[in-house]
Formats: C-alpha cells, sequence, structure tokens
C-alpha cells in the first residue's frame, strides 16, 4: 500500500519541515514536467508562456494550502471565507489546456496530502497518454476541403453571380459567413468548398477577380475539422 509521508498523531496530522519541502519540490518538479509535455503538444495560436508558468506553479501553491488547512476545520472554513471574495475573470479556455489545469490540481492535492508516490504514478500515466494522443493524432483529422475568404464590395455584391463561379470550379460548397465591414462598404464572404480534380487555382481566382474588383482574395488549405 502506499501511504502518506506525513505522520498522524493524536492532535491531528503532524507536517514537518522536511516533509513540507518534499512535497512542494515534488508538486513543483510534476508541474514543470506537466507544463514540458504541454509545450510540446500544445497547438494553440496564443503564447503559451503564462500558461506554462501557471502549471509549473499551480500545483505547489495547492499543495501548500493543503498541508496547511491539514484536518483542521477551521482552517478550511476561513480559507473558503477567503476566497469567496476573490473574482476570476478569464475567458473559456481550450478543453486541452483545462485538462492540465486539472491534472495539476491532483497533483497538488496528492503533494499535499503527502501521498508522493500516487502524484507521481498518476502524473506519469496521464502525461504519457497526452504524449501518445499527441503523436497519434487521436481524434484527428484533415480535410481536403478548402475554406475561401472572399471580399465584395457593395456596388459589385452578386452572390448569385460567385455562386456561379463556385459551381463551375468546386465539387460542392457551402456558405459559412458573411459579414459587412467598412460601415457596410464591404461584404466578407467566407465557403467552404471541394475544388473539381484539374481545375487550376490560379484560373479560379482570376474568375473570382473579376465579380469582386480584385480585392481580397485568399484560399486556406490543410484545414483540421475544428478550424471551421
Amino acid at each position: 500500500m502506499l501511504n502518506s509521508i506525513f505522520t498522524t498523531s493524536s492532535s491531528g496530522t503532524a507536517i514537518t519541515l522536511p516533509t513540507f519541502i518534499i512535497a512542494m519540490v515534488t508538486a513543483m518538479l510534476l508541474g514543470l514536467v506537466t507544463a514540458l509535455v504541454y509545450l510540446k503538444t500544445y497547438n494553440s495560436r496564443v503564447s503559451p508562456q503564462k500558461f506554462s508558468f501557471t502549471l509549473v506553479l499551480l500545483p505547489v501553491v495547492i499543495a501548500v494550502i493543503i498541508m496547511l488547512v491539514g484536518n483542521n476545520v477551521a482552517r478550511a472554513f476561513s480559507l473558503a471565507g477567503a476566497f469567496s471574495i476573490i473574482r476570476f475573470r478569464s475567458a473559456p479556455g481550450d478543453p486541452a489546456e483545462i485538462t492540465y489545469v486539472l491534472l495539476t490540481m491532483a497533483i497538488g492535492l496528492a503533494s499535499g496530502l503527502g501521498y508522493i508516490a500516487y502524484a507521481v504514478i498518476a502524473a506519469t500515466l496521464l502525461l504519457l497518454a497526452m504524449l501518445l494522443m499527441n503523436m497519434v493524432d487521436f481524434g484527428g483529422h484533415a480535410t481536403t476541403d478548402q475554406l475561401l475568404k472572399l471580399t465584395v464590395p457593395e456596388d459589385l455584391y452578386d452572390k448569385q453571380e460567385v455562386e456561379a463561379i463556385l459551381t463551375e470550379y468546386t465539387e460542392k460548397f457551402i456558405l459559412k459567413r458573411i459579414k459587412t465591414t467598412e460601415l457596410g462598404s464591404l461584404f466578407e464572404l467566407q465557403y467552404l468548398l471541394s475544388m473539381k480534380q484539374g481545375m487550376d487555382d490560379k484560373a479560379f481566382i482570376d474568375a473570382l477577380r473579376t465579380a469582386n474588383g480584385n480585392l481580397g482574395i485568399a484560399m486556406q488549405y490543410n484545414l483540421i475539422a475544428d478550424e471551421y
């Protein structure tokens, strides 16, 4: 059986300075390994630096809180009251990032309770699973579709003319988005489409240029399913 490194006395759980340091160092090292795995596997478009700092320090903070509270009910209620006055404001994160946060919280809890072996085993297995799933691209798949972004001036806007060109050059197309910009003087269209075999992309774009007055045209390839 794997037991806690903390000793238990008649007055509660006793935490000595060496065990306190061991728990903190374990939490920080496992948090660091978690951050390194995250940096290896992340595909976010934003800088991962601040989030990586969080992954390293969060398990340490949680471990310290758990050790300081221990089995003291009064401390637990005091801590809950202190945290109730804090308001967190953040945008919803990527599901994978939320998983990493939950993992670091579990590491901090296990370390704070003194179950160092449990923390190491759980972190090792879960991080290996994350690396393996990232290597095999588990759950992801590429598509041969393209994403067309087309800007059309208001005086030239003719959806039927644009879609007539799409019918000529593509096997299928779907209008994904339409919006106005520049106080309504421009229309931005986004189509998900699949080009016909043997069709020339340049000829396709040249045909579109006659319908949008030589404004912006962009084609995105190698889409991932969750990018559109």
